[in-house]
């Protein structure tokens, strides 16, 4: 069974860091990405990463501020947000990939609220 499972989303004020990981097992998958969803907006890609962690991509608007990497040995994904500011707010997911099966697999999402 594929569980991709996201946690770590919180309340926090603008200028702090917040840390999320996504847990994902049941198959062997060869990237991963965050993404987020704000109201009244479409979900964008936040950060991706292959399963190596050699090649890492980010969005205009987090770089410099997000790290995204991978712990192997917990087979988790994690996202450091630094300095984050009132238009990092949105639910966060997390995308697992098997390009074996062809197929992408999706967290339920985690709250990051940030707001003074």
């Amino acid at each position: 069974q594929v569980q991709v499972v996201e946690s770590g989303g919180d309340l926090v004020q603008p200028g702090e860091s917040l840390r999320l990981s996504c847990a994902a097992s049941g198959v062997t998958f060869s990237s991963y990405g965050w993404y987020r969803q704000a109201p009244g907006k479409e979900r964008e890609l936040v950060a991706s990463i292959t399963s190596t962690g050699g090649s890492t991509n980010y969005a205009d608007s987090v770089k410099g501020r997000f790290t995204i990497s991978r712990d192997n040995a917990k087979n988790t994904v994690l996202l450091q947000m630094n300095s984050l500011k009132p238009e990092d707010t949105a639910v966060y997911y997390c995308k697992a990939v098997s390009w074996f099966l062809r197929r992408d697999y999706w967290g339920q999402g985690t709250q990051v609220t940030v707001s003074s």
